[in-house]
């Protein structure tokens, strides 16, 4: 029987990516992935991280704030200094034999949410108070409000649910407990790949988890986001 996984930010981490669907003993033809964002931005391999997607069958991509900051310079137009100092210069090193038009398709047609059998998949986060049809992108990709309230309601054992839906999967806001956690219905899913973490996978129906290495030893040499 297929199987529903969904995976946190991966920021260039080919190699741990390639650790949490092996791990996973991932079906690429059957089994179903729900990527919540940031494929780009940190560790030396977007492109070939952003490959490895493109090979699952039953992908559901939703697009990251670093996605976002990503595309304008992918489709030729002038890269932002502040993009290039937070993880944008792996990506253009990436790249240096040009930008393949169908990695430019794979982030244009990525989705700023999901929802999928009564759960909420989103990168950032949004306001449970409104219709997500009324909100814009920009909270999707950028908020952190609904990571704070899940956080605080993991730290003290808060029950009931954040927001409307069974259950809600977030990424972009990095947590430093090495797996994923859940706080009244919310699941944080950034394990710190991006930085000196690890990348983290989890079936969705029973909720096992699987993590790859700490991301900079399978890198070592090369420094990461915020790393000097």
């Amino acid at each position: 029987m297929a199987k529903k996984f969904v995976l946190g930010d991966i920021h260039g981490a080919h190699r741990a990516l390639r650790q949490c669907l092996s791990r996973s003993g991932f079906d690429y033809a059957h089994d179903h992935l729900i990527f919540l964002g940031d494929v780009c931005d940190g560790w030396p391999e977007t492109r070939e991280s952003i490959e490895e997607l493109m090979r699952i069958r039953h992908l559901t991509c939703l697009l990251g704030n670093h996605d976002q900051l990503a595309l304008p310079w992918m489709k030729m137009g002038p890269s932002v200094s502040s993009w290039f100092n937070q993880g944008g210069e792996a990506t253009m090193k990436s790249y240096e034999k040009g930008v393949p038009a169908s990695h430019i398709a794979f982030l244009e047609n990525a989705l700023p949410y999901a929802i999928i059998g009564g759960r909420c998949f989103v990168h950032a986060g949004f306001d449970p108070d409104r219709p997500l049809e009324f909100q814009d992108v920009d909270t999707f990709l950028w908020d952190r409000n609904l990571a704070r309230r899940a956080l605080e309601a993991y730290h003290t054992g808060a029950t009931g649910n954040l927001t409307p839906y069974t259950e809600t999967f977030i990424g972009h806001t990095p947590i430093s407990f090495g797996k994923p956690v859940q706080g009244a219905g919310v699941w944080l899913m950034d394990t710190g790949a991006g930085w000196s973490g690890v990348l983290s996978m989890m079936d969705i129906e029973t909720k096992e988890v699987f993590v790859s290495d700490q991301v900079p030893t399978l890198y070592p040499g090369v420094r990461g986001r915020g790393q000097r």
